[in-house]
């Protein structure tokens, strides 16, 4: 029988899918690249001009031919041989600049690439490049050196953020896989947003050496993006593993799985016992609002999901003192200046020596409001005090509740409202974090991974979460697996079809 001569199907493909590509001989590595390269050019900077990338690697399609050569000799170099990744940029990359989507830091071209870059490259990845970000690294994908990101399911809406371009590239497939950046709800708003899948995992997993607001901030982390659970595993084994320049990744010692791709199981729901969190908790969220009420319902329909994939469902489950607890969160004062130095201190030409000389310079004035805040940003001693306390309360109260129900995980609307319009992100009342619940980052030492659950009667984007217990990763993974077999919701943007 002749072989087949039909182009490769770029939109959707899975690292599975590519492959196959390559060991069948209908792929190359190159090809791929230019294809990859081709739908940027057409979508992200023409037509619907999605505007998700700072970024390209100038040096993608000459890897590409370094890998091609590899393949040819000795097969496969790794589990992402010949994969595109996307970076948000505050990652380090040797050769491109890490602009945190500011025009303060457009020039700074790093000496050398972030830990998990390194990772990604020895498995056999291309870093096609950087992404969106809210600029500095927080809010909504929206930066004075780029302007704002398009969501590509409705152009006049936010992607979200702050991994708003990660999320974007993934669902417009861009690139195969990303890497996001979560500090409050980073990685699931724009992942929820874009119809993507999202994890911020247990701190100390995955290393923030190379990555800007690393150590000693602790709330960080990076976290995988892809368009399939599967997809996620594979990228979060190559991400994972100890790394002396994040000290926080010691806590994560003894506790990685030989692979997260183990947890992928279809019947992973039956039996499991799951808890339903019903109480709002979103940021600014307007419970009485139809916008609300949309997302509501399709979380309703998420639970009978759930329920007919055979999980036991415990709904409601009520968590003692949630958000009187959540409003506690605060700062650690001295962690910001701390982790701005040693980011920048890997450098033999950084570009500012502090955030005090940072806001001397006379790009600042063209700052959005937000990432001037951020900057300026400092703790209350005592807020952080009391916010230590409560956070250590709440992860009590969590863990009981968990255990008392004898859960599994607990289910929660990923995002409580659909994605807001840009113009009100740049414009008063400047509307940010809409709807985001950030119990997982205010706790830490929690895994949670958010699903597309489907799309509202507006026809935007929504999902659920699944926060489980520390160091419950692979459960976490094994239960947003089933449930996304079960319903298959992902479906990719018109705009960018």
């Amino acid at each position: 029988m002749a072989q087949s001569t039909a182009p490769f199907k770029i939109l959707e493909a899975t690292i599975d899918d590519i492959h196959s590509a390559y060991k069948s001989g209908h792929l190359t590595c190159r090809q791929l690249i230019q294809m990859y390269l081709d739908r940027i050019e057409a979508f992200d900077k023409k037509g619907p001009a999605i505007n998700a990338i700072i970024t390209i690697n100038s040096n993608a399609l000459e890897a590409a031919d370094r890998l091609d050569t590899a393949y040819k000799a000795s097969g496969l170099v790794g589990p992402l041989h010949g994969i595109p990744v996307f970076l948000k940029d505050q990652v380090d990359a040797k050769g491109m600049p890490t602009t945190l989507g500011s025009v303060l830091f457009k020039n700074y071209y790093p000496d050398k690439d972030a830990f998990v870059v390194n990772k990604l490259k020895e498995a056999g990845a291309i870093i096609l490049g950087k992404t969106t970000l809210g600029e500095l690294g927080g809010g909504d994908t929206h930066g004075s050196l780029f302007g704002s990101t398009r969501n590509p399911y409705a152009l006049d809406r936010t992607v979200g953020g702050s991994s708003g371009g990660s999320a974007a590239s993934v669902s417009a497939n861009f690139t195969t896989v990303a890497v996001g950046q979560e500090g409050l709800a980073s990685i699931r708003r724009p992942s929820t947003w874009n119809s993507i899948v999202g994890m911020r995992t247990t701190a100390g997993l995955v290393s923030r050496g190379g990555v800007y607001s690393g150590w000693p901030e602790k709330a960080g982390s990076l976290g995988p993006m892809a368009r399939t659970v599967r997809d996620l595993a594979i990228l979060l084994d190559v991400m994972v593993g100890y790394d002396s320049e994040d000290p926080l990744t010691a806590t994560g010692v003894g506790h990685i799985p030989d692979s997260f791709t183990g947890f992928l199981d279809k019947s992973g729901l039956k039996g499991a016992r799951i808890g339903v969190l019903r109480e709002s908790m979103g940021y600014n969220s307007e419970t009485d609002s139809d916008d609300f009420k949309q997302v509501t319902e399709v979380f309703d329909n998420a639970i009978a999901e759930l329920k007919a994939a055979e999980a036991e469902i415990v709904d409601p489950i009520v968590i003692p003192k949630l958000n009187e607890l959540l409003a506690n969160r605060a700062g650690n004062p001295t962690s910001g200046d701390e982790a701005f130095r040693l980011y920048f201190g890997r450098s033999t030409r950084p570009p500012f020596k502090s955030r005090a000389e940072a806001m001397q310079s006379p790009d600042f004035t063209q700052v959005s409001r937000g990432a001037q805040n951020r900057l300026r940003s400092s703790s209350d001693p005592t807020k952080y005090s009391q916010y230590l306390i409560a956070r250590d309360e709440l992860m009590i109260n969590v863990l009981k509740v968990m255990a008392d129900n004898k859960l599994d995980a607990i289910v929660h609307k990923s995002i409580e409202h659909q994605p807001t319009l840009i113009s009100d992100g740049i414009n008063p009342p400047y509307i940010n974090h809409r709807g985001a619940p950030h119990l997982n980052t205010f706790l830490v030492f929690v895994p949670t991974i958010a699903v597309p659950a489907g799309f509202t009667r507006d026809s935007l984007p929504a999902g659920i979460s699944f926060l489980g217990r520390p160091y419950d990763d692979g459960k976490m993974i094994k239960l947003a697996y089933a449930y996304e077999q079960a319903t298959q919701h992902r479906r990719p943007p018109a705009s960018t079809n």
